[in-house]
C-alpha cells in the first residue's frame, strides 16, 4: 500500500513494521518495491537494547542483514542518539536515483533517549543529467542510422517523460516500442507511432527488432526476460544505445552502450541535439509486434465469457481519467489490448512478478487520489487466485472509503503456471486448480459492496453502478478456462 501511495504521490513514504516478524511478512513486497524503484523508508522495531544480549521474543537477530539484497541500505544505529541522523540519511538514500526502499531497525527504548543536539535537515538531488559528450555521440549515431526505433521503459513514466518521448518520436517519425514487462505505461498507446510491447524472451525479442540498425532504449533494462526461449540478444548489425538512471542496469545490460541519466532529461537533451541538425525522418509503422498464434486448450463446459469479451465490455465504460492497476497474469495481455494507456501515470503493475502486490498497491494509489482530491477512480484488475494473496486489502479499502473497483475474473485455476507448463511441454501439472473461491462473499464480510456478473451485459451494468458508488466495490465474473502458451 505504501508503494502504491508513494508512486501515485511521487513522494517518499514512511513504513512501520513489527521487528523481524513484520519484516518477514513484508519481504515479498519489499523485494517488489526495490525492483519498482520506489522510495520507501522502512522502520522496523527492535527489542529494548538492555535485553538484546539474551535475544528475547521478536528480537531481530541480524537486523541489517535480514532485508538484503532488496534494500538500498539497511542499518541499526549503534546509539539511540544516532537515530535522527540515520533517518536523514535513509530519506536521502531512498530518494536518490535509482530510488528504492531503505531499512532501519530501531530498538524500542531509543525513542525515549535524550538528544544532545538535532542534526541539520538536508536535501539531495533526485535527478541525473546526461553526460553531454556521451549524449552527443548518441545523437550522431542516430543521425547516421538508416532504420531506427525508440524503445521506452518504465522510467519514462516515472520521470514524467511522456511529452518529451512523443516530441522526439514525432520529430524522427520513428516507431516506438514498449520495453518488455514494463510495469508502467510509457507512451500514448493509440498514437500512430506506437507499435506495442516487445516480447519477454530472447529469441522472439531479437526477431521483433530485425530490420533496425539503431535502437535507443530509454528507462529500461536491456533486457527484462521471463521465459527462456533461445536466440540472439539482438539481431546482427543492430546498435543499442541505452539510457538508465541505474548503474546496476547499465552494468548488467547484455549489449549496447549505456549512459546514466534521468529518462526525461535524456529525451529532452537528445531532441535538442537532433533538432539542430534536422536529420531525415525514419520509417514509421508497419513495424508492429503481434502476439504469435499459439494453440489453446479450451474447457468446453467452463461457464462465463472469454477474458477478451469481459475486458472489452468494461473498457467501453472506463472513465477517461481512470487509473488501471493490473494483476491478472493469465489474461492481462487481453486487458491491455482493449484498455490502452492514453495519459501518463495511468497504469501500474509490479516489476517483480510477485503476486500479492497489486491489491494493496491499488488501495495506496486510490488513497493517494483521495489525498490529492484528483477525482480519478482506481480500477484493479486482479485474478481470483491473485486476490487471495492479499485479500485483506479489501478491509483497508473499506476503512478508508477509497474510490476503488476490484474487477475479478474467475477462472478457478493458477492459469499462468498452466501456461508456463505448456511452454515447458509439461502440461497437466497437479495442484493448479482453485475451486471454491468466493470473492464476493469475502468482500461482503469486510463490508465491501460486491456483485457477480455472468454476462457482458450484467458486467457492464455492475461496472457502471460501481463507478457511481462511494467507496470500494468488488465485481467478480466467470471467464472461460482457456489456456495458451506464454509466448
Amino acid at each position: 500500500m505504501a508503494d502504491g501511495f508513494s508512486q501515485a504521490t511521487r513522494k517518499p513514504v514512511l513504513v512501520s513494521l513489527h521487528t523481524s516478524a513484520g519484516t518477514g511478512n513484508g519481504m515479498g513486497n519489499i523485494m517488489t518495491a526495490f525492483l519498482n524503484k520506489t522510495p520507501l523508508v522502512i522502520i522496523a522495531g527492535q527489542q529494548t537494547r538492555d535485553m538484546l544480549i539474551g535475544e528475547p521474543m521478536l528480537t531481530n537477530r541480524d537486523a541489517a542483514t535480514m532485508p538484503k539484497p532488496w534494500v538500498k541500505w539497511s542499518f541499526q544505529p549503534d546509539r539511540a542518539q544516532d537515530v535522527p541522523a540515520a533517518l536523514i540519511r535513509a530519506i536521502a538514500t531512498a530518494t536518490m536515483p535509482p530510488a528504492g526502499p531503505v531499512y532501519l531497525s530501531i530498538p524500542m527504548d531509543d525513542w525515549d533517549a535524550p538528544m544532545p543536539s538535532i542534526p541539520a535537515v538536508r536535501t539531495v538531488s533526485t535527478r541525473i543529467a546526461p553526460d553531454p559528450k556521451s549524449l552527443s555521440l548518441f545523437a550522431s549515431r542516430i543521425q547516421k542510422a538508416s532504420s531506427f526505433a525508440l524503445i521506452l521503459g518504465q522510467e519514462v513514466d516515472r520521470s514524467l517523460g511522456w511529452e518529451a518521448a512523443v516530441k522526439l518520436a514525432e520529430f524522427l517519425n520513428s516507431p516506438v516500442f514498449q520495453a518488455p514487462l514494463s510495469e508502467r505505461a510509457v507512451f500514448p498507446e493509440r498514437h500512430r507511432l506506437f507499435c506495442g510491447s516487445l516480447p519477454m524472451a530472447k529469441g522472439p525479442l531479437a526477431k521483433a527488432l530485425q530490420g533496425f540498425d539503431v535502437v535507443f532504449v530509454v528507462g529500461a533494462e536491456v533486457w527484462r526476460y521471463y521465459p527462456y526461449i533461445p536466440g540472439r540478444t539482438v539481431p546482427d548489425g543492430l546498435k543499442v544505445l541505452h539510457v538508465t538512471n541505474d548503474p546496476h542496469d547499465a552494468a548488467t545490460a547484455l549489449v549496447g552502450d549505456s549512459l546514466l541519466s534521468d529518462a526525461n532529461l535524456a529525451l529532452e537533451g537528445l531532441y535538442a541535439l537532433l533538432y539542430q541538425n534536422r536529420p531525415p525522418q525514419f520509417s514509421a509503422p508497419p513495424w508492429q509486434v503481434k502476439p504469435a498464434a499459439v494453440p489453446s486448450h479450451e474447457v468446453p463446459t467452463a461457464p462465463g465469457m472469454s477474458a477478451m469479451e469481459a475486458w472489452s465490455s468494461v473498457a467501453k465504460l472506463r472513465p477517461p481519467n481512470a487509473i488501471l492497476v493490473q494483476e491478472s497474469p493469465s489474461n492481462g495481455m487481453e486487458l491491455v489490448q482493449v484498455w490502452p494507456a492514453e495519459q501518463a501515470e495511468s497504469y501500474f503493475t509490479f516489476a517483480s512478478g510477485g503476486l500479492g502486490w497489486n491489491a494493496p498497491a491499488a488501495v495506496g494509489i486510490a488513497l493517494a487520489q483521495k489525498f490529492k482530491a484528483t477525482g480519478r477512480p482506481t480500477i484493479l484488475a486482479i485474478g481470483d487466485g491473485s486476490l487471495h494473496y492479499s485479500v485483506q486489502s479489501i478491509y483497508t479499502a473499506v476503512q478508508h472509503s477509497v474510490k476503488l473497483v476490484f474487477l475479478v475474473p474467475v477462472n478457478q485455476q493458477y492459469a499462468i503456471l498452466k501456461q508456463f507448463a505448456i511452454l515447458e511441454q509439461t502440461p497437466n501439472v497437479p495442484a493448479l486448480d482453485l475451486p471454491g473461491l468466493d470473492a464476493s462473499a469475502v468482500a461482503k464480510a469486510y463490508g465491501c459492496a460486491a456483485f457477480r456478473a455472468e454476462t457482458e451485459e450484467e458486467l457492464q451494468s455492475c461496472f457502471s453502478k460501481a463507478l457511481s458508488m462511494e467507496g470500494p466495490v468488488l465485481i467478480e465474473f466467470p471467464v472461460h478456462q482457456r489456456i495458451t502458451s506464454l509466448i
